[in-house]
């Protein structure tokens, strides 16, 4: 099982959007963790069956393919707010975190309709996950040079 952590594991496209939301939070002194980047399938799989067929809350409804993690295309950070990881989401931050990861050109979950998810950004590069699944499995095409969607 693989969840990593690292910028290196990220696409170009999505290293280069991530690195500036980093240095954008940096810059109005707001420190932020990345806790995961690329999440290979045994892992996706693990965290969907939590709070249904193994112990914990729901953390995601994407399933192994159906994360942009697994395309190398996502992040999850959490801001530190007095020396600690503010998980729960209340901390006005996680707005302003949000707003700063939109601005660097990355898609912010927390503005989802259903499931938000305040700690989950990813850039798809105007792609959905069914056309980008078929490309990248005949072809292994990464995000980075495929031509939008749009």
């Amino acid at each position: 099982m693989m969840n990593s952590r690292s910028l290196d594991e990220l696409v170009p496209a999505a290293r280069e959007r991530v690195d500036r939301f980093i240095k954008l939070c940096n810059m109005e002194g707001i420190d932020i963790l990345v806790t995961s980047t690329y999440r290979d399938a045994e892992s996706q799989n693990a965290l969907y069956a939590q709070g249904r067929t193994a112990p914990g809350r729901i953390v995601t409804n994407a399933r192994a393919g159906d994360s942009w993690h697994n395309w190398r295309c996502a992040v999850d950070v959490v801001p530190v707010v007095n020396g600690k990881p503010d998980w729960d989401g209340s901390h006005p931050v996680w707005q302003r975190v949000g707003e700063l990861g939109e601005e660097a050109g990355l898609e912010w979950a927390g503005r989802w309709k259903t499931f938000r998810e305040l700690p989950h950004f990813q850039y798809t590069g105007g792609h959905t996950l069914d056309r980008k699944s078929t490309r990248l499995n005949s072809s292994h095409t990464d995000i980075s040079r495929m031509p939008s969607s749009a």
